[in-house]
């Protein structure tokens, strides 16, 4: 909190924005991916048909969603894959500075050239999947337990 802003807010409130303060990228970096992969995951469900991609998909993509500069059938296929994909591989924590890339990347595809007037909800998927490229998945992930191992497998055996 900025000292202007001391100043200004009432003590019950200022003490409210200091314990908010203190909440660890543990948990923002956790409710970051649950939320954004949990949406992503979502819209990945409702391109498929079981295990295939559902006809209505690639009539989506041939009429609503018309992305430029890449074949209708293809951009249905690349987008189910990513959002079962890396969505889920962001919710669990692993590959997720990549994942989060890919997942951003599809939607300032989406802001860009299929619903650009969604910008409130596109800009809050954004600083979800900013949270974790900048500062990673927190400890709460594959990706943190993975290294955890690697760091025990890698530490010289201690000489007796």
């Amino acid at each position: 909190m900025y000292a202007s802003e001391s100043r200004l807010c009432p003590a019950p409130l200022r003490s409210f924005l200091q314990r908010v303060g203190l909440a660890p990228h543990d948990l923002i970096a956790l409710l970051a991916r649950i939320g954004v992969g949990g949406v992503f995951f979502q819209s990945g469900q409702t391109k498929l048909d079981g295990w295939q991609l559902a006809e209505s998909t690639v009539y989506l993509f041939q009429t609503e969603y018309r992305l430029p500069l890449i074949d209708s059938a293809l951009a249905a296929y690349l987008a189910a894959f990513c959002e079962n994909v890396f969505s889920v591989l962001l919710i669990l924590g692993l590959a997720s500075r990549l994942s989060a890339g890919v997942l951003l990347a599809m939607a300032v595809v989406i802001q860009v050239f299929v619903y650009p007037g969604a910008w409130p909800t596109h800009a809050t998927w954004a600083a979800a999947l900013w949270v974790v490229i900048a500062g990673g998945p927190g400890r709460v992930a594959l990706d943190a337990a993975i290294a955890r191992v690697l760091k025990l497998s890698s530490r010289p055996a201690k000489p007796r």
